[in-house]
């Protein structure tokens, strides 16, 4: 008899919108199922969003939870009436913390399936101590506290909205653990450097800007730099604007504009290398 292949599934819960790695042995499961499992936090109910896999995608070195099982119409109506005590508990919360002068944005509330314990996230500026708010919220609220503090672009992730380019936001669709964004992804997009229009509804750079930008750097790999002196059909420019994603550039010089594709600049055109320097460089033919 054949030994017994684990298989994994993706389960997405509806708060922090992450997903995360369960087993789930040979248990029938399907996507958009609701199952129950045993987190950090507690017994929680989440959304498989991936099919059965023989494949975890963890390191051998991750614990990896199993599902207890599917979620029974009890454990559902359960979870919905959690969801409404949870609202009313962070209005508990920021009433206590607005008394005791707190500055404490609450966000949050999530409560564990059986109610044992309350997970309340919130925004501050600094750090704060809480001592007194979590005797006070034990008291009223009559189960485990858990106060975590989180950065504005968690809050845009748990909260969502629509993005400027019409789309759900892209931290509250998909994007699982936030990456360092710099000013330089805006540059590799030949974006103008403008804070307010490159910031997303958290504040800080889009999200957009470091998944993008391989594929920028891609597109960009060989081609002359904004302001690159060029010479074509034996004149003089500079390269004043390029969109790499129509392929298309303009040269400018004093007396004439011209509007190219990338494609017959890098045919025709002669400039210098990117590591010579301005001065000294002869015109190089990008056919040579």
């Amino acid at each position: 008899m054949s030994e017994r292949q684990e298989k994994y599934v993706a389960v997405r819960f509806e708060q922090t919108n992450k997903a995360y790695t369960f087993s789930c042995g040979d248990m029938p499961l399907n996507v958009k199922d609701k199952v129950v499992v045993e987190t950090k936090r507690g017994t929680e109910i989440g959304e498989v969003i991936s099919q059965p896999t023989e494949e975890s995608g963890l390191t051998a070195d991750m614990e990896v939870k199993p599902v207890l099982h599917v979620a029974t119409e009890e454990e559902l109506e359960a979870y919905r009436q959690n969801k409404i005590e949870a609202k009313n508990a962070k209005k508990v919360a920021q009433e206590e913390a607005d008394e005791l002068g707190l500055m404490m944005n609450f966000i949050t509330a999530e409560y564990t399936l059986d109610r044992s314990k309350i997970t309340l996230t919130y925004l501050a500026d600094n750090r704060v101590d809480f001592r007194e708010l979590l005797k006070k919220l034990a008291s009223r609220l009559r189960c485990r506290i858990d106060l975590r503090q989180v950065g504005a672009r968690d809050k845009a992730k748990m909260v969502g909205g629509i993005g400027v380019c019409g789309r759900e936001l892209c931290c509250s669709k998909f994007i699982d653990e936030f990456e360092r964004i710099s000013i330089n992804m805006a540059k590799n997009q030949l974006l103008a450097l403008n804070i307010a229009k490159l910031s997303g509804h958290c504040g800080a750079l889009m999200c957009c800007l470091r998944f993008e930008d391989d594929t920028y750097k891609e597109l960009r790999r060989g081609l002359p730099k904004l302001n690159a002196r060029v010479e074509y059909e034996g004149d003089s420019y500079h390269v004043t604007s390029m969109n790499v994603m129509d392929r298309t550039c303009k040269l400018e010089n004093r007396e004439t504009t011209l509007y190219l594709t990338l494609d017959d600049l890098m045919k025709k055109g002669k400039f210098k290398k990117a590591n010579e320097k301005e001065g000294n460089a002869q015109p190089q033919n990008n056919d040579e």
